[in-house]
């Protein structure tokens, strides 16, 4: 196939709802909730993009989620109910599902998005997913919805629960709640051969150091930077 038309060509949406067992009388709603505002600016013949179908998708899967782990999980308490939730809901776990339908190959974009990689990038993934569930909620309904993520939730069971014990995830929420901003991780130093190498990361909101951290991966220095500055705030 042509590597042009795969770049700008999207999957029509009539064979996404094919692919995805997914029925729709009105064809058009599916399309606009894989039409990017961005697609609209450069065509004048969409006329509407997929940020309204975003936001109640978003509110749908709220209550949909919500309710599932209420019922999955009935002795947790309301606070680890709030994490779970908000742990299948958050962008990074939608993007998941969206890629695991390949989701990115059916949305419209525009040709700065299209340029820059946009069919991949996880905002925008997680974004449209919420949008389509919008479109599904509003042609078939709430029980279609859930007959739709429910086999998602349980697949994404373990790794979401796992992800709750990530210190990375904690000492986020926690700076967000006190308004700190968003942490980054920097390899200060590296060591060893390629095959066995040692990072060392620090843990930083703007300029201040909050914690360090060492591991055979980046991913393991940063969780390990992550559990020095929540043991330095008393927090772990």
């Amino acid at each position: 196939m042509n590597s042009n038309f795969e770049q700008r060509d999207s999957e029509p949406a009539s064979d996404l709802a094919r692919r995805l067992g997914l029925s729709f009388a009105r064809m058009t709603l599916l399309t606009r909730a894989l039409t990017h505002r961005s697609y609209v600016n450069e065509h004048a013949d969409a006329q509407e993009d997929n940020e309204r179908l975003e936001f109640l998708g978003d509110a749908v899967l709220d209550f949909i989620v919500g309710a599932w782990v209420y019922h999955r999980f009935p002795e947790m308490p309301e606070g680890d109910l709030t994490k779970v939730r908000s742990a299948y809901v958050c962008n990074e776990q939608l993007a998941v599902f969206a890629r695991a339908f390949d989701l990115g190959r059916a949305m419209r974009l525009g040709r700065g998005e299209l340029n820059s990689g946009g069919r991949d990038r996880e905002g925008l993934l997680g974004s449209t997913f919420e949008a389509v569930i919008g479109a599904v909620y509003l042609e078939s309904g709430l029980k279609a919805v859930e007959d739709f993520v429910h086999p998602l939730l349980v697949e994404a069971g373990e790794k979401v629960l796992e992800s709750l014990d990530d210190p990375k995830s904690e000492f986020q929420e926690w700076t967000q709640a006190e308004k700190m901003g968003t942490p980054r991780y920097k390899v200060i130093s590296s060591s060893g051969p390629d095959h066995a190498k040692t990072y060392n990361v620090e843990v930083v909101i703007g300029d201040k150091i909050f914690g360090q951290g060492s591991g055979t991966s980046k991913q393991i220095a940063e969780r390990a930077a992550a559990a020095d500055a929540l043991s330095k705030m008393n927090l772990l």
